[in-house]
Order: structure tokens, then sequence, then C-alpha cells
């Protein structure tokens, strides 16, 4: 029996995937827990409609994740922190202030889409965090960190 899955399975497949099973597993566990509905023409035509669909949003997406990426590889910031007299940082820089950075720039970035590849920055120097902007798209923000 075809079936399409409304969610993730372990072992089966992934949302919105065509599969193959036995009656007896569709009919008994995935289709009376909702996990999947059955395959008719109908339901197959209604599927393509929202995958056609689901393809054209997403490529919208990619595509403002790219023009805001090039106008973020020109952007280069420059955080102020609190330090000792030995240049070492009361605290940590973390992604919070680069948002916060990136926000004030314009961009609008939230702090969990930001990685920094030092995990603690605890003296003040240059470093680079990445941006993920989509699942495609990424780029690489110079950074540096200043004495107040």
């Amino acid at each position: 029996m075809n079936i399409i899955l409304k969610q993730d399975i372990p072992n089966l497949g992934h949302k919105d995937d065509i599969v193959a099973v036995k009656d007896g597993y569709a009919r008994n566990y995935l289709i009376p827990k909702g996990y999947a509905i059955n395959a008719t023409a109908q339901a197959r035509k209604v599927h393509s409609e929202i995958m056609r669909q689901r393809a054209h949003k997403e490529e919208q997406l990619k595509n403002a994740a790219l023009q805001m990426a090039e106008e973020l590889k020109k952007v280069s910031l420059t955080i102020g922190a609190k330090t000792s007299t030995k240049g070492k940082i009361f605290g940590s820089v973390n992604t919070i202030q680069i948002a916060e950075a990136l926000v004030s720039k314009g961009f609008e970035v939230e702090r969990k889409q930001i990685s920094i590849k030092d995990d603690l920055i605890k003296e003040i120097g240059n470093y680079s965090a990445t941006v993920k902007l989509h699942k495609e798209v990424q780029v690489d923000i110079p950074f540096e960190i200043i004495s107040e």
C-alpha cells in the first residue's frame, strides 16, 4: 500500500514522502495515529500541488537570503567590551552582542542564526562569526572586539 507521510518517521521516511508499506502497518498504525494518509489519486494530486507551491516559496526565501548574504559580506562589526588593563574581557562576547550589532546596522538577524567559531571570546582582537540565513546560505562576518 502506498501512503503519504504527514511527519518524519524513523526508518521509514520524511514528511511528504510517498512510501510503500504493508497494508496492516498502514491501516492499523500509521493512518489511525495520523502519521500518514492513503495515497489515492486525489491525495497524490493535492500532494503534488502542495509540493509545487512549497518549492516556489522555498525558492523565494532562498533568493532573499542570497541578497541579504551579499549585503552582509560588506559588513564589518566593531563590538565594545569592558576589559582589564591586560586586554581580558570581563565576561565574554557571545552571539547576543553580535546580533545586536547587526540589528543596529539594519539587518534582521536572530542570535540563533549566528555561530561563533571560538565558543567563548575572552580577549580583544579580530574574530569571525557565521550567519546561517537559509539551510543552503551561510555567510562569514568578521568582527573586532575593542576595549570601551
